[in-house]
């Protein structure tokens, strides 16, 4: 599904892919069981994987680290105190 929405989608404003992503890449994300309380390793690499592949998507965060993409995507600010937001 990140692949279907960086091929198409053109206009790539950060609320226009949170929207996506939790319209169309969550779901198959949380589908499973296995999801919600992933035991094994690979599974959880897996998972990271999809969402460290989704923080890529912001421009405006390139220099920083995933950690902190993460947090950015999700809260909207930096934790190291600055007042980046996605927006």
């Amino acid at each position: 599904m990140l692949g279907l929405i960086s091929r198409t989608i053109v206009y790539k404003h950060p609320s226009v892919l949170l929207n996506l992503y939790t319209s169309l890449v969550r779901p198959h994300r949380d589908y499973c069981s296995s999801v919600w309380n992933p035991q094994y390793k690979k599974v959880k690499e897996l998972l990271e994987c999809v969402q460290h592949r989704f923080t890529h998507f912001f421009l405006n965060l390139k220099g920083l680290e995933y950690e902190d993409r993460l947090f950015n995507v999700v809260n909207g600010h930096s934790k190291k105190g600055g007042t980046e937001k996605i927006s």
